[in-house]
């Protein structure tokens, strides 16, 4: 049962990250921009997630995870602190 749902949060992330860029691409608006590489880094996350768990369960990938979450949030935060519209 986990495995299905850390492949639907996988999905989920990069169904985000796609309808974002794709919003960034038609408007132009910065903060789709930065929100769709947050979503990018998140489906990075879950695709981690789902190696550290299901594919290699012996390997502690949880550094590699928290750090790719990290940069997703600092991303995000970057474009919500400094992109004015």
């Amino acid at each position: 049962m986990s495995e299905a749902i850390y492949v639907l949060c996988a999905l989920t992330s990069l169904a985000c990250a796609w309808l974002l860029m794709k919003g960034y691409r038609r408007s132009g608006h910065r903060l789709l921009f930065w929100s769709g590489l947050c979503f990018v880094g998140l489906t990075l996350n879950n695709l981690l997630l789902i190696f550290d768990k299901l594919i290699f369960p012996d390997e502690n990938l949880l550094p590699f995870r928290n750090f790719s979450a990290l940069i997703s949030m600092l991303l995000l935060l970057y474009g919500l602190i400094y992109e004015k519209e």
